[in-house]
């Protein structure tokens, strides 16, 4: 019996296979093309599920698909998708009625000429946690950036670092974040009570990277000569989403309001008609299909992974040492930082190594919430600085006359993130 118990703790480290052959393929692909988006991660888990399926000649393949199906119709992988859906449609539909453009405008028309730099930032910060995406912020403000730079003479690197710290502080604690959401579910926490432990984290971390742009910064003086409209009706769907989570209201519920209400302020000043709010939320929609698929497919995956005992040999391997609370949150941090410099997507990271996380978290006797927000913040932090990741790939060509490596050295947010998420695992009183 000891021995049979033995057995299935220390699991089955052939079962890794599925999640090998992913990495395997995804990584090679992305390093013989020197592009970590060539190779689409949803046909690289479809070759994993192949393998997977393929495995334990012990069940039928009837009795896989059984396995592999119920996977992927777990009710917290649904429940992910549909979150996934009403974000997509929020967030295509704000930016369709032109909140975006408000709410950088709003900013740039009221800050002093000598915080620009700083204002990035803040500007980063506050899109981000309203529209729930690092990579549109940067989209959306990395060409303000830009601009700024070339007019004051400052490396370009410091703008393009500012817009690059403030997207992944959204991405963190953003209630209609991709990740907030993957790191919520797969602990089986509210996003609010997340979003409360993460704060520790991340506000210190901002607070520090706001002084250290006023002081570096604050030499470089631009009188800005354009007129930037704004309307301030046009930022209020961003507050009630972000206000009403806040307060606990069922982020179903915030995210169907807040698309009412960006459609009704769009059809009232002209933005688009009925139809071109049905438009803006299919296309929301179909934004997140990708995602998506990757959460079924991924949900198959591990629930065969976890029935031929990989999951077990992880839990193993990684726990064998760890002796403590402390330990196992320094497992799931490591954990979570490994997978995301593998597949250079903190999403597709936190969605794959979350129930991980939940198996250490369940086992060590750790808080689901400071286990979320160890996840997400870790993630964040290893996404923001990885060259080859969508955030400063997507600056850099933005700007395209910088290197990533010109901008990771200007990256003040992210290295911060991570040495206040260590000082919370180490020093951060546990209930």
């Amino acid at each position: 019996m000891n021995l049979e118990q033995t057995v299935t703790k220390k699991g089955n480290a052939f079962a890794l296979l599925p999640l090998l052959t992913f990495l395997v393929s995804y990584l090679t692909v992305s390093l013989i093309t020197n592009d970590f988006y060539k190779m689409p991660a949803t046909v690289s888990f479809l070759l994993a599920s192949i393998v997977a399926l393929s495995m334990n000649r012990k069940a039928t393949l009837k009795e896989k698909i059984s396995v592999y199906t119920q996977g992927m119709g777990h009710s917290d992988i649904m429940l992910m998708c549909v979150i996934f859906l009403l974000a997509g449609a929020f967030g295509n539909v704000s930016k369709s009625m032109g909140a975006i453009d408000s709410t950088v405008n709003l900013a740039l028309h009221y800050l002093p000429s000598n915080l620009l730099i700083t204002g990035l930032f803040i500007i980063a910060c506050f899109i981000s946690i309203s529209v729930g995406t690092s990579v549109g912020t940067i989209v959306a403000i990395a060409p303000i950036a830009v601009g700024i730079a070339e007019k004051t003479g400052m490396p370009v690197g410091i703008g393009l670092g500012a817009v690059i710290g403030g997207a992944m502080f959204g991405d963190n604690l953003s209630m209609i974040s991709d990740t907030t959401i993957a790191a919520a579910r797969t602990q089986g926490v509210e996003m609010r009570d997340k979003f409360k432990a993460n704060i520790k984290i991340a506000l210190p971390a901002a607070i520090l990277t706001i002084l250290i742009y006023v002081v570096t910064t604050s030499s470089f003086n631009l009188n800005l000569e354009q007129n930037y409209e704004y309307s301030l009706v046009k930022v209020i769907p961003y507050l009630v989403v972000l206000i009403g989570a806040l307060l606990g209201m069922n982020v179903m519920i915030v995210l169907l309001l807040g698309t009412l209400l960006s459609g009704i302020i769009g059809i009232s000043m002209g933005a688009f008609d009925i139809w071109g709010l049905i438009a803006a939320t299919s296309e929301g929609f179909m934004g997140m299909s990708e995602i998506i698929i990757l959460c079924l497919m991924i949900g198959g995956v591990v629930a065969i992974t976890h029935k031929n005992g990989g999951i077990d040999f992880i839990i193993y391997a990684i726990t064998s040492r760890i002796k403590s609370t402390k330990g196992g949150e320094i497992g799931i941090a490591i954990l979570i930082m490994f997978i995301d410099m593998c597949t250079a997507n903190n999403t597709i990271a936190i969605i794959i190594g979350g129930p991980i996380a939940k198996e250490i978290s369940d086992k060590f006797n750790i808080d689901p919430k400071r286990s979320a927000s160890i996840l997400d913040t870790f993630s964040c932090f290893t996404q923001g600085i990885i060259p080859y990741g969508a955030q400063i790939l997507v600056a850099v060509s933005v700007a395209e006359v910088i290197t990533p490596l010109g901008v990771i050295q200007y990256l003040y947010y992210p290295f911060i993130l991570g040495a206040c998420a260590l000082g919370y695992i180490f020093l951060m009183k546990r209930n």
